[in-house]
């Protein structure tokens, strides 16, 4: 059993959010719907949470009404083997969001995710500092990161 689980909290689209990023995600599921019961908090068989899981990870969202939002302090960071799968997630989890500077972006529902190539970790990590500060400023200069741009950067003499 997963010990820390990510908690979102939504106004009331918890099932909506988690069906987005189910359907995004391969090897991602429903894993359990409750529902709110009869009380002052919401109408009796409204969904409550969700648990559902998205690549081994486990998440829980809730319809906890207006009081909180998202904010960019908490982000999700997908790594990434490749190009192609930077513009994968990229595209889908902007579908209806915003995009923010150096792989970031903000979904439709106000979650924040970076969309990462994991070869940035170790470019960024070179022993050779001008090498890494050439791929930190170039890095600073995208939204949407390129692998191709970095490496650029990186081998720049």
């Amino acid at each position: 059993m997963q010990r820390i689980t990510p908690f979102l909290w939504f106004n009331d689209q918890a099932e909506d959010a988690a069906n987005f990023y189910t359907s995004v995600f391969k090897d991602s599921k429903i894993l359990n719907i409750n529902r709110y019961p009869e009380g002052p908090m919401a109408p009796a068989g409204t969904v409550m949470t969700v648990n559902f899981e998205i690549n081994g990870q486990e998440f829980t969202a809730l319809n906890g009404g207006p009081h909180f939002t998202f904010s960019p302090a908490i982000s999700f960071v997908v790594r990434c083997e490749s190009q192609e799968e930077v513009d994968l997630y990229w595209e889908k989890l902007l579908d209806g969001g915003s995009p923010q500077q150096c792989g970031w972006l903000t979904d439709k529902f106000g979650v924040t995710w970076q969309i990462v190539p994991v070869e940035l970790f170790k470019l960024l990590g070179s022993s050779d500092a001008g090498k890494a500060k050439r791929v930190n400023a170039a890095m600073l200069q995208m939204i949407k990161l390129d692998i191709n741009v970095l490496r650029s950067a990186y081998n720049a003499d």
